[in-house]
C-alpha cells in the first residue's frame, strides 16, 4: 500500500506544535496565546529563522479568505445585542419560562429547539443562546451545562440532515470521487452515508442521558454544579469578565417586567427564511438586522443612537471569538505546510485492515480535526485519500464516509478552538476553556461509543 506523499518529512517535529497548543491550553486555561505560539512554531519548523514573512502572509490570507465568515460571526453578535436591548429575547424567555419551569425541562427544550434549527451550526448556536440563556440562568443551571447542550445540537444535528450547510459542502466533495458514483450524485451519496455518521448519533443520544443524570456529572461539569449548589454564580470566576453587566432576575422580577416577543421572533424568522432561500446565513443576518431597524425605530423601542450603539457593541463583543478563529486557521495553514495530515495518515497505514478501517479512519480524522480545529478542511482532505483505500481493501465506502464525517463532527464539537466551540462559549458568555473542558468527557463517551459501532459494522458489512 503506497504511502501518502509528503514533500518534506519533518518526523516527530510535525507533532510538536499541536501538542504544545493542547498542553499550554490545559495549563494556562487560555486559548488565543497557545494558538499563536503553536502557529508560529509550525512556521518555524517549516521555514526556520525566516518564518516571519510566511507566517504574516498566512495570517493575511486567513483574514481575507475568511472575511465573509468573520463578518457573519460579528453580525451574529450585533443581532443578539439588538435582541437584548429591544427586550425581544426577554419577551421570548418569559413565554418559555412558563413551559420550561424546571432545569431538566429547560435543557431538554434547548435540545429540541436545537434539532429544529438544523440549517447551520452557527445559526443553531446563536438561536439557542439568544432564546434560552436567560431561562437557564434563572433556574441556576450552570453555563457549562447549557453550553454543552447547545454545542451538542450544532454540528451533530446539522451533519445528520441533508438540508444543512454541512450536507451541501460535503455533497460537492463526494461527487468528485469515482469510487462513490454507484450511489448517485453528491447529495444522494451524502444521504446514503447519513446512517453511518455514528459520532453525531451517539453525541445526540448522550445529551438527554446527561440532562436527566443517567450519565453522571463528570470532571469540571461536576465542579460547575457544585459551585452553583454552594451559592456561586452560574458561571465561573474566569467568566465573570463577560458578565459584568449581567443581572439574573428572579421569577418574581421577571413577571413584573415587559418585553415584546415579536421583537425577537420576527427578525429571527426572517433570518432563517432568507438563509434557507439564499443558502447564505450572511444574507439572512443582513435582512434580519434591517427588519429590526424597521421595527424598532418607528415604535421607539430603540432610538437611532441606541440601535447604532447596540450594533457596534454587539459586533465588538465577538472579538475574542474572531481572534480564536483567525489564530486557529493560521495555525492550520502552518500544520498543512509541515504535513501533519500526511504524517499521521502514513503512520497508521501499516495497521489498516478491512474490518478495522472505518474505526481507524474515524480516529485519524477526529484526531486531526481536534488538533487543527478544521472540521471541514480535514474531512475534505482525507476523502480522496481514504475512500480509494477503502475500495482497495474491500471496506464499505459509505461506512468510511460516515467515519470521516463523524471525525469532522467530533472536531467541531470537542476541539478547544474550533469555530463552534469559540462561538458557543462567546454566546454563552463564558471562558472558552470552561466550555471546552466541561463538555470533553461527554464528547469522549460519544466518541468511544462511535468507535465500537464502527468496529462492529466494519466486520459486519
Amino acid at each position: 500500500m503506497k504511502n501518502l506523499e509528503q514533500a518534506v518529512d519533518y518526523g516527530l517535529l510535525t507533532l510538536v506544535p499541536p501538542l504544545i497548543v493542547i498542553v499550554m491550553a490545559l495549563l494556562t486555561k487560555r486559548t488565543i496565546e497557545p494558538l499563536i505560539i503553536g502557529g508560529v512554531l509550525a512556521f518555524v519548523v517549516a521555514h526556520g529563522i525566516g518564518f516571519i514573512p510566511p507566517y504574516l502572509e498566512a495570517l493575511y490570507f486567513t483574514i481575507s479568505d475568511n472575511a465573509s465568515m468573520l463578518v457573519t460571526m460579528g453580525l451574529f453578535g450585533s443581532l443578539v445585542m439588538l435582541f437584548e436591548k429591544s427586550r425581544g429575547t426577554f419577551g421570548f424567555s418569559k413565554i418559555v419560562a412558563k413551559l420550561a419551569n424546571k432545569p431538566e425541562k429547560s435543557l431538554i427544550t434547548t435540545f429540541f429547539l436545537g434539532i429544529i434549527v438544523f440549517m447551520d451550526d452557527a445559526l443553531n448556536i446563536m438561536t439557542l443562546t439568544s432564546a434560552m440563556r436567560g431561562v437557564c440562568d434563572r433556574q441556576k443551571i450552570p453555563r457549562e451545562m447549557f453550553a454543552y447542550v447547545t454545542a451538542s445540537t450544532g454540528a451533530p444535528v446539522c451533519v445528520l440532515l441533508p438540508l444543512s450547510t454541512w450536507a451541501i459542502f460535503f455533497a460537492g466533495i463526494f461527487s468528485d470521487q469515482k469510487e462513490l458514483q454507484q450511489y448517485g450524485e453528491g447529495m444522494s451519496i451524502y444521504i446514503h452515508a447519513m446512517p453511518f455518521i455514528f459520532y453525531a448519533i451517539t453525541a445526540l443520544i448522550v445529551v438527554p442521558l446527561a440532562i436527566y443524570g443517567i450519565i453522571p456529572k463528570l470532571g469540571t461539569m461536576k465542579k460547575a454544579y457544585q459551585r452553583v449548589a454552594e451559592g456561586g454564580n452560574v458561571y465561573s470566576q474566569q467568566s465573570e469578565k463577560f458578565n459584568l453587566s449581567e443581572k439574573v432576575m428572579s421569577q418574581e422580577e421577571l413577571d413584573t417586567q415587559d418585553g415584546k416577543v415579536m421583537n425577537f421572533l420576527i427578525p429571527m424568522i426572517v433570518l432563517i427564511a432568507v438563509a434557507v432561500v439564499t443558502g447564505e446565513v450572511l444574507y439572512g443576518l443582513i435582512a434580519a438586522i434591517l427588519v429590526a431597524l424597521i421595527m424598532y425605530l418607528p415604535t421607539k423601542t430603540l432610538t437611532f443612537t441606541e440601535f447604532g450603539d447596540s450594533f457596534v457593541n454587539g459586533f465588538a463583543s465577538m472579538t475574542p471569538m474572531l481572534f480564536i478563529i483567525v489564530c486557529a486557521l493560521t495555525m492550520k495553514t502552518g500544520l498543512d505546510e509541515i504535513g501533519l495530515p500526511a504524517y499521521v495518515i502514513n503512520a497508521v497505514l501499516p495497521y489498516m485492515s478491512a474490518g478495522l478501517f472505518p474505526a481507524i479512519a474515524f480516529v485519524v480524522v477526529a484526531g486531526l480535526a481536534f488538533v487543527t480545529g478544521s472540521n471541514w478542511g480535514i474531512p475534505a482532505i482525507t476523502v480522496p485519500i481514504l475512500i480509494p483505500l477503502a475500495a482497495a481493501i474491500g471496506t464499505n465506502e459509505l461506512l468510511v464516509l460516515g467515519a470521516i464525517l463523524s471525525g469532522g463532527t467530533f472536531g467541531s464539537h470537542a476541539c478547544f478552538y474550533s469555530d463552534c466551540t469559540a462561538l458557543t462559549s462567546q454566546a454563552c458568555k463564558m471562558e472558552n476553556l470552561d466550555h471546552a473542558l466541561s463538555q470533553l468527557p461527554y464528547a469522549a463517551i460519544s466518541a468511544a461509543m462511535a468507535v465500537i459501532l464502527f468496529i462492529a459494522f466494519g466486520f459486519l458489512l
